[in-house]
């Protein structure tokens, strides 16, 4: 089944179902292996930037393929002695294995009702948009910025925002036409939309006021 723009052209499909490339509600693996995970990521990832194969670093620090796999994969916990010939082979100092375990990892909670009130260019009265939360730099790399807003006035001309990166939107009240490039779509409770957010896009008509929906956006670090 497709849905349909304004303009009738078709959509993405629904319904239908899609392989994820990771599984978002995986569980973890015991406490006492979150050292051991940690490292083996660090020991995998500079193996795999400085384009070093398993079989070569076996050859390098005289570890198996098979403990060199546990340990990436952190089955196994490595020895201090294990841990600095992987130091000596990658080039790097031994405390750099333990990074990712020392990383604090952040998260915010934002209470109904005290999201940060944000200026947008081109914004008119009656449109708010309230940051729920932003973490800066972080382990994955990415910048995401959730926003609920607000339409509860009519407008004669609608700002079109124009960004790096990608967005989500998720209609929760009342009914807006949303532009995006050369398409108008109808968005109602429920419906979602997810683009590139380097075209030119916006509200184009509030067709039911108060709307309200939420905006994720996500980019990469000095987009």
């Amino acid at each position: 089944m497709h849905s349909k723009s304004r303009t009738g052209s078709p959509t993405v499909a629904t319904g239908t179902k899609a392989a994820l490339s990771q599984d978002p509600h995986k569980v973890s693996g015991h406490t006492e292996k979150v050292l051991e995970v940690a490292i083996g990521r660090e020991v995998r990832a500079f193996r795999i930037q400085q384009g070093v194969t398993v079989a070569e670093l076996a050859k390098m620090t005289g570890l198996s393929i098979g403990m060199l796999s546990k340990i990436e994969n952190g089955i196994t916990s490595p020895s201090l002695t294990t841990l600095q010939t992987l130091s000596n082979a990658l080039s790097v100092p031994l405390t750099s294995f333990f990074r990712g375990f020392e990383e604090r990892r952040s998260a915010v909670h934002t209470k109904a009702g005290t999201g940060v009130e944000m200026e947008r260019r081109g914004t008119r009265a009656g449109h708010q948009y309230n940051l729920l939360g932003h973490i800066g730099s972080n382990s994955s790399g990415v910048i995401v910025e959730p926003y609920l807003i607000t339409l509860s006035e009519a407008s004669d001309v609608f700002p079109t925002f124009q960004h790096e990166g990608m967005e989500f939107l998720y209609m929760l009240e009342g009914e807006v036409e949303y532009r995006h490039g050369d398409t108008v779509y109808l968005l109602q409770p429920g419906d979602s939309f997810f683009f590139d957010a380097d075209a030119p896009h916006g509200p184009e008509n509030l067709v039911k006021l108060p709307a309200r929906y939420l905006s994720i956006i996500s980019y990469l670090p000095g987009d």
